[in-house]
């Protein structure tokens, strides 16, 4: 988005600093890297991050600080994952916006779960350093990020008794984040099939958990069949970093609530009265699926027909975000994802991004296999000239 900027990147670009950089983030994380990573980052202007900034702490406002949507996305909560002792509002949140040819955000999801939060950071200093940044470009939104992340990680507990709790950690794609936030932050990383309920209390392998910094998803927990020793609707004796009902509450079943000019036409399935002829401009998405599972874009009339429970999808309004990056292989799209934390004394605070390029349907590795200069990312800021 910022010419001068870009033409210089892809000038002075070359295969051997891209191998350097997942040599170094391998080396730094202590682990290899699961998914595809861009072979560059993306230049946004000031002006247009502020705007993505303020546009989703106004969608984010917009939901928490009514009471009726509150009592509305009760209807989004399964029984079965109703946990108790909510927090007034959700401690991650994640805004995705895509740009259209204008440079006009429009919203893609909004999500109260966390996201790569301690890989970020990694990603960013690699790419300063290897591809010899200048050291003016902001990579994280905040100054203190690493102590706001640990603050909202802990709480007033110590590190060892917090729990990065996921299913089947060690075969995530995303173990790299685990990695690097338990060893910057002091915290264990516990599979959610080895926790053991004793009385209210929760116990991993090692020892009490006396709190959970959540990364176990609902709807991979029931696609895996995963049968706990505890359940998420038990009065426990634990605290929730990102506690789980807020991963329902703020979601794709918040979308059609959403009044703003940056959000698109967005129906539940159940209460579209006509389908509309016109089904290539629109994108069909079940409410609870993750990484872009079951997303369909375009969708044909009989796949629209034959879901079977319309309640849990949305039909929305197929926005045409523009192929704005130029690198070596084409035009190239970007989703970039502002990520918040909200701790319990403040007000929601974007802290980092995260960028997803592609040039198929979707920014999804399916829609992208075989391409060069696709997939995740950062942003870096800078003044316009």
């Amino acid at each position: 988005m910022l010419p001068e900027l870009r033409q210089r990147f892809n000038s002075s670009y070359t295969p051997d600093q891209y191998a350097a950089l997942l040599a170094r983030l391998e080396r730094e994380t202590g682990t290899g890297v699961h998914f595809r990573h861009s072979e560059t980052p993306v230049f946004i202007g000031r002006a247009l991050m502020d705007r993505m900034v303020q546009d989703g702490e106004d969608l984010i406002r917009q939901l928490i600080d009514d009471p009726a949507y509150r009592k509305r996305s009760d209807a989004a909560l399964p029984a079965r994952y109703w946990a108790p002792n909510e927090d007034s509002h959700p401690l991650f949140i994640q805004v995705d916006f895509g740009l259209t040819a204008d440079l006009e955000p429009k919203l893609v999801e909004i999500q109260g779960f966390p996201s790569l939060y301690g890989y970020q950071p990694y990603l960013v200093d690699a790419h300063r350093e290897i591809y010899g940044l200048d050291p003016a470009l902001r990579g994280l939104l905040v100054d203190d990020y690493w102590s706001l992340f640990r603050s909202a990680v802990l709480g007033d507990r110590a590190p060892h008794e917090v729990a990065l709790v996921e299913i089947d950690p060690y075969e995530q794609k995303t173990l790299a984040d685990f990695l690097v936030t338990a060893r910057q932050l002091g915290i264990r990383i516990v599979n959610i099939r080895d926790i053991r309920k004793h009385g209210d209390k929760l116990f991993g392998p090692d020892g009490p958990i006396e709190r959970i910094y959540n990364r176990a998803i609902s709807d991979e927990l029931d696609r895996k069949n995963v049968q706990l020793d505890f359940s998420f609707t038990d009065e426990l004796d634990v605290e929730w970093a990102g506690h789980p009902n807020w991963y329902f509450r703020v979601s794709k079943f918040s979308i059609p609530f959403l009044k703003h000019p940056s959000v698109p036409k967005t129906l539940f399935l159940d209460q579209v009265s006509r389908i509309p002829d016109d089904l290539e401009n629109w994108v069909l998405k079940p409410l609870y699926s993750f990484a872009g599972l079951g997303v369909s874009v375009g969708p044909t009339r009989q796949e629209v027909e034959s879901v079977a429970n319309p309640a849990e999808y949305i039909l929305q309004e197929r926005v045409n975000f523009a192929p704005l990056i130029e690198t070596p292989h084409g035009p190239t799209k970007a989703e970039i994802r502002i990520m918040y934390i909200w701790r319990p004394d403040d007000s929601p605070r974007a802290v980092a991004t995260i960028v997803r390029m592609g040039r198929g349907k979707m920014m999804g590795v399916d829609h992208n296999k075989g391409m060069e200069w696709v997939g995740g990312s950062v942003a870096f800021i800078a003044d316009e000239s």
